[in-house]
């Protein structure tokens, strides 16, 4: 299952860093996406900017704040996620619903909650 960290970051005391740490442990497939590239547990972060090609993507788990997030709606539904998940403090009701409306899986949930309770 192949999960895009979208707001990944090199900075250890961020969620997205603990997301990457907990997938890798669990054997998740993932692909760091983020705005600043550098690297993250030794991969390389996809410049966002870039607007970068993922295909086969299951979950696109959110990490970028709602006031900055308009700019990357249509690339977020081109990945064609099944399941977007917005992680506390990116919750959107508009791309909530731009997203049910392509029929993908919505959840205002904890990527780091799911792992470690094995519900992800």
């Amino acid at each position: 299952m192949k999960t895009v960290i979208l707001g990944a970051t090199d900075k250890k005391h961020r969620a997205a860093y603990r997301a990457a740490e907990l997938l890798e442990k669990s054997g998740n497939e993932w692909i760091p996406i983020g705005i600043r590239p550098s690297t993250l547990l030794d991969r390389s972060i996809l410049d966002l900017k870039e607007r970068p090609l993922i295909e086969d993507v299951h979950t696109v788990t959110l990490y970028i704040g709602a006031e900055n997030q308009p700019e990357w709606y249509d690339y977020i539904i081109s990945l064609k996620p099944k399941r977007l998940i917005f992680n506390p403090g990116t919750e959107n009701t508009e791309l909530w619903q731009m997203a049910k409306n392509n029929g993908i899986e919505v959840e205002n949930a904890c990527t780091l909650v799911l792992l470690s309770i094995g519900r992800y």
